[in-house]
């Protein structure tokens, strides 16, 4: 059961632009599609349409009421950080982790101030949660690191964001040789104080990126697809994204999804069990 299984799951929510779907001639811009990826079962769970990227808030809430999503945890990246979304969300039974910049003014503001005031400081009575993991290979290394806090009533405006419990920040620092970076993000949730969770969800927004839309351009060849006529590049972005969901599932043959793919295009009996996966 779909349903129980995304229980305590992160959900994320992102869009993504079919760059090849326009259409000069009759006047068309290229189409964008807003994508449910569940992170830690690697499965699209749905899929809107919008006229283009600036439509995905409104979009947004309209794909999270097509879905089952009780005890999930949805994140969304700042375009998505809407107090209409943040209730929608609540109301459907799920937790929301949301980015917040610098569009949201003062609560971004008041957050990243308080954040840098316990770092610098670090004797601010309130309870804060933190967490650190690290990652490396080839060279590279990224350690990061994520604080919460459940005290705030002290935060303007915060009775605005249905079930808002508590706000993070999450710093990632990449060292590859010499050289290295810091990026540091601001989060609103509805989760609870606890910084590996807040972690996890984090890691599994970023997963959109590097799971979903590399997969569905690189096995799926979907930024190179010239089809453009009527409704067809939303109806091949479905199939896409159907056929990803087949060969994920199928697990007898340990391959990737672009192996996997060839596989059913030259063995009916493998291409039957994908679709009976």
């Amino acid at each position: 059961d779909m349903a129980q299984s995304l229980s305590g799951k992160t959900v994320a929510i992102d869009g993504k632009t079919l760059r090849r779907s326009h259409d000069q001639i009759n006047g068309k811009s290229p189409i964008h599609m807003v994508s449910a990826w569940a992170s830690d079962i690697q499965l699209v769970l749905g899929q809107i349409k919008t006229d283009d990227k600036s439509n995905e808030i409104t979009a947004i809430p309209e794909l999270i009421k097509t879905l089952a999503l009780e005890g999930a945890i949805i994140t969304i990246d700042a375009m998505g950080c809407q107090k209409n979304i943040a209730k929608t969300i609540i109301d459907k039974g799920a937790d929301y982790v949301l980015a917040l910049k610098d569009n949201q003014g003062t609560l971004h503001d008041n957050v990243e101030i308080f954040f840098k005031d316990y770092l610098k400081n670090n004797t601010n009575p309130l309870a804060i949660d933190s967490y650190q993991s690290t990652d490396g290979d080839h060279g590279r290394i990224e350690i990061r690191k994520y604080w919460i806090t459940s005290d705030i009533n002290w935060l303007q405006g915060k009775e605005s964001w249905k079930n808002l419990n508590t706000i993070g920040m999450v710093q990632r620092q990449r060292h590859v040789g010499d050289d290295s970076s810091i990026e540091t993000s601001y989060y609103i949730s509805s989760i609870e104080n606890d910084a590996k969770r807040l972690g996890h969800a984090v890691r599994s927004h970023w997963g959109i990126e590097n799971s979903l839309h590399w997969v569905l351009d690189v096995s799926f060849r979907e930024d190179e697809s010239r089809i453009r006529k009527d409704n067809a590049p939303q109806n091949f972005a479905v199939l896409r994204h159907m056929a990803h969901n087949l060969l994920k599932t199928e697990t007898t043959l340990k391959k990737s999804v672009k192996s996997k793919q060839l596989r059913a295009g030259w063995d009916n009996n493998y291409l039957t069990k994908v679709l009976n996966a």
